[in-house]
């Protein structure tokens, strides 16, 4: 089977590069990651950065593809793999994604993404978060030290505006409506990935959220957003496990 990730936001697919050699190194051999446009990924023509048109894109990746997938969203890229498995669960053989309070019904956006959904105030911060440089960046948001450099090297103009497009159109009841349309879609096998430390979720929602979609939970303990590099080891580990299952 293949295995796909789409990562979130403000990065690129080196968010992934210390899990997929764990990976690789247990016998995963057909592995995919992909960039959404803006965050890595080219800008098609007419495309509206809003997150429907990210979960659009996503669907039209996997259609190429052909075969369902295993499929693995982080951050934002969790946004999509949930839009996904609602949408579309005919394209997944299984599905896995972090971030489970995104699709609680009680989910507030934190409190960076606030100011970014806020015209006028977005656009200070996210000229202000384009103008840091690795240290500062890792300072900000924990982002780990060897992460953080690749992700301020690539994050610009066009990243900060696909943050505030894609933010933009997720206030709430969006994502409230998201997680009511995945209760309610075709099931796949799932895996809530949960790292119990991440700040930007509270991890009290991802019981209820696995509970509701009949989801597993890989509970990394004392793991930050940044899970899979902070372990990758115990990360794909828990992966590989699922997929056997599965």
């Amino acid at each position: 089977m293949t295995a796909v990730f789409v990562h979130g936001n403000p990065e690129t697919s080196f968010v992934w590069s210390e899990l997929v050699p764990e990976l690789e190194q247990r016998g995963v051999e057909d592995i995919v990651l992909l960039s959404p446009p803006g965050f890595g990924g080219a800008v098609p023509d007419g495309f509206d950065g809003t997150r429907l048109a990210h979960r659009d894109w996503l669907i039209g990746q996997l259609e190429n593809l052909g075969d369902p997938v295993d499929l693995v969203g982080h951050d934002w890229g969790a946004g999509h793999v949930y839009a996904v498995a609602a949408e579309r669960p005919d394209l997944l053989r299984s599905w896995a994604a972090d971030c489970a309070g995104l699709v609680h019904p009680d989910y507030e956006w934190h409190p960076a993404a606030a100011v970014w959904q806020t015209e006028g105030d977005g656009e200070e911060s996210v000229k202000g978060i384009v103008a840091l440089d690795g240290d500062e960046l890792g300072a900000a948001f924990g982002v780990p030290p060897r992460l953080a450099p690749t992700m301020a090297e690539h994050l610009d103009d066009t990243m900060g505006d696909a943050i505030l497009k894609v933010y933009r159109s997720a206030t709430q009841p969006a994502m409230r409506q998201l997680g009511d349309q995945l209760a309610q879609a075709d099931r796949r096998p799932a895996l809530l990935i949960h790292p119990t430390a991440d700040p930007f979720v509270p991890p009290e929602m991802t019981p209820p959220v696995a509970a509701r979609m009949d989801a597993e939970i890989l509970a990394l303990d004392g793991l930050g957003h940044w899970w899979m590099f902070e372990d990758p080891a115990q990360a794909a580990a828990g992966l590989v496990d699922f997929w056997a299952r599965a």
